[in-house]
C-alpha cells in the first residue's frame, strides 16, 4: 500500500487569509482570529482527523499596491488587520498531543540569532512539533514600517536568506553537544562548558559569534517548509527545504514543478525522495455533490472582486486596478511574488488569463486549485493527484472558519480512513518522525553539514 496522504491545515491569524469576502458567509466565525478558544478548538479538530499540522501563514506590512491606495485592503479586511501566528502556538499545543505548527516567518525582517532562540524555545514547549516555514517577504510596506527604506530586491533577499539558515543551521545543529547538559548537583556544575561551542560566523550580512543560548530541543532543527516557485527560490527551496508547499493552479503545472523540484535536489547531492510536496487545494464539500455544488454557488457570490485584486496586486507588485477587466494579465519581472504572476503567465503556456478570470478563479483560494464534490468524489480526486502527479499531501485552504476543516473533517476524511489515505494514529514523538519518519535531517541536507 502507498503512503497515505499528509494534510496541513493553511490558515491565518487573521480574520481574511487567501479567500477575501468569504468572511460576510452568514455563520462564518473568521472574526473570532482573537479568540484563543477558537484557535484550540481548531487543533483539536485537525488532530482528531490526523493532520499533521497547523500551518500558519503571515505577512509584514499593509497591501497598498492595488490602486496605490492601502484602504481597499483595509476596507476587506485583507489579511488586516492580523497578529502574530507564533503566539498561539504554546495554547494549542496545551490542548493536542502530536499535531505540529509551521510558523511563517520571514529572513529579511528578523535576525538569525533571535529567531534560533525562539524557534528553540517553541520547539521545546511542544515537545518537538515546529515548522519553520521560511519567506522573504514582498511588500514594500514593511520594508518602510521597519525602518528599512526600500525593500531588498527579489534575489538579494535570497542571498540573505542563505547566510540566515546558515547561521540558524550552525547554532541549532553544531553549538550545543547533546551531552552538554550534565546538571550535577554535587559539583555546581549545569552544563559542561567545554560542550558549548562558538560558531564564529562572519558573512555578508551577519557576524555571530555565537553560541547559541539554548540547549538542543527535541528537533534541534525545526522541520524546514518553503514555497520557492522563482527560479532563485527555487534553487533555495531546493537546498534547504524538507517540505514545499506548491501554489499552482492546475495538475499540469504541479507535475512539472515537482519533477523540476527533484532534478534541483538532486543536483544539491540530497535524496529527491526526501523531498515531499504539499500542493495548496479548496475543498468545498457536504453530504452529496449537489450540496457541495450549492455552497459552492453561495461562497462564489461572496468574493469580494476589489479585495482579491488587492491582495494579486500585493502579490505580483502590479497595480491591477490599472487594467481592463477583459485584459490579458502579461508576464513582468518584480521583486514581490515571482510564482503568483508565473502561475498565470508562464507556467500553463496553453492559458491566457484576463483580469476578471483571474480575480474569479483567485478569489476562493488565489492560485490553488479548488475541488467541488461530496466525500467520495473528492477523496477520489485527492487520490487522483497523489497517483497522477505525484505529491505528498496537501495545504488544505479555508473558505469559511472553521467550516471549511468541520466539513473536511465530517465528511471526507472518513472515506480517506477506509481508503487507507490517511492516518489513524501519530507514529512518531516530533513532527520530523510523524513526516518523515526520522529524528534528524535528511542526508545531504546543509544543516545536517554545518
Amino acid at each position: 500500500m502507498s503512503d497515505p496522504l499528509r494534510f496541513n491545515l493553511f490558515t491565518m491569524n487573521s480574520v481574511e487569509h487567501v479567500s477575501p469576502g468569504t468572511w460576510t458567509i452568514p455563520g462564518d466565525q473568521s472574526h473570532r482570529y482573537t479568540d484563543r478558544e477558537y484557535w484550540t478548538d481548531v487543533a483539536r479538530t485537525a488532530e482528531r482527523a490526523g493532520f499533521d499540522a497547523i500551518f500558519f501563514a503571515d505577512v509584514r506590512g499593509i497591501y497598498d499596491v492595488y490602486d496605490d491606495d492601502r484602504d481597499p485592503a483595509i476596507r476587506r479586511a485583507i489579511q488586516t488587520p492580523s497578529n502574530a501566528p507564533q503566539a498561539l502556538v504554546p495554547a494549542m499545543a496545551e490542548v493536542t498531543d502530536d499535531i505540529g505548527f509551521a510558523i511563517t516567518r520571514s529572513t529579511s525582517y528578523v535576525h538569525p540569532y533571535q529567531l534560533a532562540r525562539e524557534l528553540s524555545t517553541l520547539d521545546h514547549v511542544t515537545d518537538g512539533r515546529i515548522a519553520f516555514n521560511v519567506v522573504t517577504s514582498y511588500l514594500e510596506s514593511a520594508a518602510e514600517n521597519l525602518g528599512l527604506g526600500d525593500r531588498m530586491d527579489h534575489d538579494e533577499r535570497y542571498d540573505r536568506a542563505d547566510e540566515f539558515m546558515d547561521v540558524c543551521y550552525r547554532l541549532w545543529e553544531d553549538s550545543w553537544e547533546d551531552d552538554a547538559v550534565v546538571r550535577d548537583a554535587d559539583s555546581g556544575t549545569y552544563t559542561d562548558p567545554e560542550k558549548v561551542h562558538a560558531i564564529d560566523y562572519e558573512g555578508d550580512y551577519f557576524s555571530i559569534p555565537g553560541p547559541h543560548g539554548c540547549e538542543p530541543s527535541p528537533q534541534r532543527t525545526p522541520v524546514i517548509y518553503q514555497a520557492g516557485s522563482s527560479d532563485r527560490g527555487r534553487e533555495f527551496a531546493a537546498t534547504n527545504a524538507e517540505g514545499v508547499f506548491v501554489s499552482q493552479p492546475t495538475k499540469a503545472a504541479t507535475r512539472d514543478y515537482i519533477e523540476d523540484m527533484r532534478e534541483r535536489v538532486a543536483s544539491h547531492g540530497r535524496d529527491p525522495d526526501s523531498l515531499k510536496f504539499f500542493p495548496g487545494i479548496v475543498v468545498i464539500t457536504g453530504e452529496t455533490d449537489e450540496v457541495a455544488r450549492e455552497k459552492h454557488e453561495t461562497y462564489t457570490e461572496h468574493i469580494s472582486v476589489e479585495g482579491t485584486l488587492s491582495l494579486l496586486s500585493g502579490f505580483i507588485d502590479m497595480d491591477l486596478s490599472e487594467l481592463e477587466p477583459d485584459q490579458v494579465v502579461e508576464h513582468i519581472e518584480t521583486d514581490a511574488i515571482r510564482g503568483t504572476i508565473n502561475a498565470f503567465t508562464k507556467n500553463d503556456p496553453d492559458r491566457e488569463w484576463t483580469v476578471a478570470e483571474v480575480a474569479q478563479f483567485a478569489g476562493l483560494g488565489t492560485t490553488s486549485p479548488v475541488i467541488v464534490g461530496g466525500p467520495e468524489t473528492v477523496a477520489d480526486e485527492l487520490e487522483s493527484w497523489r497517483d497522477e502527479i505525484g505529491v505528498d499531501g496537501f495545504n488544505l485552504k479555508e473558505v469559511t472558519r472553521p467550516g471549511s476543516l468541520a466539513d473536511f473533517v465530517e465528511y471526507v476524511v472518513p472515506v480517506l480512513r477506509e481508503r487507507g489515505l490517511i492516518r489513524e494514529s501519530y507514529e512518531g514523538e516530533t513532527l520530523r518522525e510523524n513526516l518523515f519518519g526520522r529524528r534528524g535531517l535528511p542526508e545531504g541536507h546543509p544543516g545536517g553539514d554545518a
